[in-house]
């Protein structure tokens, strides 16, 4: 059984016309009866009933057209895989990220690329942002989700959305009636904020907005990551100012986000990576994620 047995006897059965399958496969009538008789023979079944005025299915030939119909359907995706592994779209995609953007959506988008790209192995690394920046300058990363300013020449930066700063306290702390109040509880309550070497932009940022308050923070604990400052809240060894968007990430944590309202604020999250990068999974990547920040 040959490949050319198969298509002859699909054409046949959709077409249930001899002289139009013919025409569609631009074959004369003799020999496509031929073949389908052949393909008859080795099978050991009928596949067609024919009179003068018709040609129908038998029961094994409506089987056998959804099984050859599944093998060419299947061979048609097996070729695009074949296309997209020769385009190079089979290696790796390396992406940073910063622990506090909301990673519900890059899960998302990676869900998305794994069926536009089945062979692309995508790795992910937690990287603070000024490593992020010469990680890709240097080429160890792709593309990176970080926060603005993003100093570089080498960089092109797209921005994804602006995420308004707000204060996190214990769940317990939460009873705050106006800014004012915010302001006293702030003067009077320790600060857990990013450590200033790991991310000493973001750290300044934090100090500024105290400072338009009118006090200077008592940071007594310090993390260089989301996570462990929102547990530290959460057990109650201070307060911090972390993006609103993280309130989505972590609603288990006991804790309250209480938005700025006299002196608002916020962070601008983007992309950056280097436009000499040609990886096509690279340009599918900031096309879709980018398309996301209407949503965020």
């Amino acid at each position: 059984m040959e490949l050319r047995h198969l298509l002859y006897f699909k054409t046949v059965a959709e077409e249930l016309h001899f002289t139009k399958a013919a025409a569609k496969l631009f074959i004369s009538q003799p020999p496509l009866s031929r073949q389908i008789k052949e393909l008859e023979e080795e099978l050991g079944a009928e596949l067609f009933v024919r009179n003068n005025k018709r040609v129908t299915l038998t029961n094994a030939g409506k089987y056998f057209k959804a099984e050859v119909a599944a093998l060419f359907a299947k061979l048609e995706e097996n070729k695009e895989v074949v296309r997209k592994i020769h385009g190079g779209v089979s290696g790796e995609l390396k992406i940073g990220y910063i622990s506090s953007v909301y990673q519900s959506h890059l899960a998302e988008i990676l869900k998305l690329m794994h069926r536009e790209f089945p062979y692309l192995k995508t790795s992910l690394f937690e990287v603070p942002t000024l490593t992020q920046i010469k990680e890709l300058e240097h080429g160890t990363l792709d593309v990176g989700i970080l926060r603005a300013p993003v100093i570089s020449e080498q960089l092109k930066v797209e921005s994804l959305f602006f995420d308004p700063f707000v204060v996190v306290v214990p769940l317990t702390e939460q009873k705050i009636n106006n800014q004012d109040e915010l302001a006293d509880f702030l003067k009077k309550s320790p600060f857990i904020f990013f450590n200033k070497d790991f991310a000493p932009q973001y750290n300044q940022k934090l100090i500024e907005i105290c400072h338009r308050m009118g006090f200077s923070p008592d940071i007594t604990h310090e993390a260089n990551n989301v996570h462990s400052i929102l547990q530290l809240v959460e057990a109650g060894l201070g307060v911090s100012i972390l993006p609103l968007s993280l309130k989505r990430q972590y609603e288990q944590l006991k804790v309250a986000f209480i938005e700025f309202e006299a002196i608002p604020v916020n962070t601008e999250v983007v992309l950056a990576y280097k436009e000499s990068n040609k990886n096509p999974a690279l340009a599918w990547f900031i096309k879709h994620y980018a398309a996301l920040k209407n949503n965020l």
